[in-house]
């Protein structure tokens, strides 16, 4: 312990702000990350880690979180956890609560203070620290091709059909009907959604939730079987079957609709902030220059959607050097990591960044409009249920929506059974 309590004293004094370092030559850390390009700026920083300390990081892995899901569920039950390092997500940690270290013995206090308490407190499984959040703090806001709300003839043609001005929506009603009204396929759709694994009940659960339904009851027993659901099923239908969204969306996941908007595409895409500077990148967008954000829709029941989580990263509770691997995490989190990943769009998890971010954000149109839009996105934010088998209950609710949306069920149907399933799992696991 004394040797921890000196690592933390003497991290304050290092360049690269890290909670935890000392000399780790010849230590190697595997770690499994999550992928995608918008992380590779990050990852890039690795190396002056290394630099640092002495150390190597080995990544073994880089997915998707569905994917890496997957793999350290195998991992536990084979008994394969020699890596160290990696990646995790609010909505998924729950589920491990034996796979990864309380952090906080690595860190000082007022290191842990520097981050926004909420999300490290969404950090926490019981009192233990299990992650430490990135700069990618989650909550979706609607971004949209600004010249096709501006062009005249759009506005005239769609006042005529709809009876109101063309707008960005405000209500998932408009959704609908802008969606409806811009989709020419197979060249050009209205909006798009994720329509697989967790990514597409997530979308299912705030829009239950803004139609003023539940996804689970107080005792955890499955709610979504109702009117407001049904509902909510019904707005991916409708947008499926009129093909205002690509026939392959249920096939997506983020990656695809974020190259879906980036190609110019699509009218309307509900995402993510991580997004925000690629998608205005002109090397990376089509849409670059075009692009316009404002908070998400409402449903019928006066509520927006707003399911939300953060990114973070976690150290193993079979690592064999848990001082350098918090020492990595800590440094892939600080303020000068979470600056960098926030240049780019992604909500920061640190107070300092955020004053930054606001005050850098002045002398750039497009950034205030992402970060003012996002700001009001997370006035309605709401986490995944808390539940160690939110997970579990998605992989048998999705079927059961793309059923529905497939037009093999109906969403009555598709609801009834998709219930059922989850009411298994909570009764063979023992929730009530």
């Amino acid at each position: 312990m004394k040797r921890t309590v000196l690592l933390a004293t003497m991290a304050m004094c290092l360049p690269f702000g890290s909670a935890v370092a000392g000399d780790f030559d010849n230590v190697t850390l595997d770690a499994k990350l999550i992928g995608g390009q918008q992380y590779e700026a990050l990852y890039a920083r690795i190396a002056e880690w290394e630099a640092d300390t002495g150390a190597k990081v080995n990544v073994i892995s880089k997915k998707n979180h569905f994917e890496l899901d997957k793999e350290f569920k195998s991992d536990i039950a084979a008994g394969s956890l020699g890596w160290c390092v990696g990646s995790n997500h609010s909505s998924f940690a729950s589920q491990y609560p034996s796979l990864y270290t309380d952090m906080t013995p690595f860190l000082t206090e007022e290191f842990i203070g520097e981050y926004v308490d909420s999300n490290i407190a969404a950090s926490m499984i019981g009192d233990k620290l299990v992650m430490l959040p990135r700069a990618q703090f989650d909550v979706s806001a609607m971004y949209y091709q600004k010249d096709l709300y501006e062009n005249e003839d759009n506005q005239q043609r769609f006042k005529e059909k709809y009876g109101y001005d063309l707008m960005p929506p405000d209500t998932w009603e408009q959704v609908s009907d802008q969606a409806m009204f811009f989709a020419d396929p197979p060249n050009f759709y209205g909006t798009q959604f994720a329509g697989k694994d967790e990514a597409i009940v997530g979308r299912f659960y705030e829009l239950v939730i803004s139609e003023g339904g539940q996804l689970f009851n107080e005792d955890w027993s499955p709610a979504f079987n109702s009117e407001a659901g049904v509902r909510a099923l019904d707005w991916f239908v409708k947008m499926y079957e009129s093909g205002a969204v690509p026939k392959g969306t249920t096939s997506y996941l983020w990656d695809e609709l974020g190259a879906g908007f980036a190609s110019g595409t699509v009218a309307l895409n509900l995402d993510w902030p991580g997004w925000a500077g690629y998608f205005n990148d002109p090397e990376s967008s089509k849409v670059a220059g075009n692009v316009g954000v404002v908070v998400q829709p409402q449903g019928s029941a006066g509520i927006r959607t707003g399911w939300s989580g953060h990114h973070g990263f976690s150290v193993t509770e079979s690592c064999e050097n848990k001082e350098a691997a918090a020492s990595l995490v800590a440094f892939l989190t600080n303020e000068e990591s979470q600056m960098l990943e926030s240049s780019a769009g992604p909500l920061p998890t640190r107070k300092a960044v955020w004053t930054h971010v606001v005050e850098q954000a002045g002398t750039d149109a497009y950034r205030s409009e992402v970060l003012t839009a996002f700001q009001s996105a997370a006035e309605h934010a709401f986490p995944a249920p808390k539940t160690p088998y939110w997970i579990e209950a998605t992989n048998v609710i999705y079927p059961e929506l793309q059923a529905a949306i497939l037009g093999d069920k109906t969403s009555a149907e598709a609801l009834e059974t998709a219930s059922e399933a989850v009411d298994e799992i909570m009764l063979e696991n023992g929730v009530y």
